[in-house]
């Protein structure tokens, strides 16, 4: 065991929280598609919240159009939190789920 004062000179090492946690505690935001929200609305709401440039808001808008959902946020659990209550604030319907599954 190191002394008090030995443990005190050891150089901090500076971990990279992704890296710590790895992708085993990643999570994702889903958007659902829905009957009610318009398409240029759902654009609107990933420019406005996630700042994505109206190609990419276009890109996740129509994959929710097409497919039924898109992943629009990866990130910790309580991020993904956040994020799905925001998507709820703005009507739309959202969900979260580890990523991978």
């Amino acid at each position: 065991m190191l002394a008090p004062s030995a443990r005190l000179s050891l150089p901090l090492e500076e971990v990279d929280v992704a890296e710590e946690l790895g992708t085993a505690d990643a999570w994702v935001t889903i958007v659902w598609n829905d009957p009610v929200n318009l398409m240029s609305y759902v654009t609107y709401v990933f420019r406005s919240y996630f700042g994505h440039p109206q190609e990419e808001a276009e890109r996740l808008m129509l994959l929710v159009h097409h497919e039924g959902k898109a992943v629009v946020s990866t990130g910790h659990r309580e991020k993904m939190e956040v994020d799905v209550q925001a998507m709820h604030s703005y009507g739309l319907w959202a969900t979260m789920q580890r990523s991978g599954q």
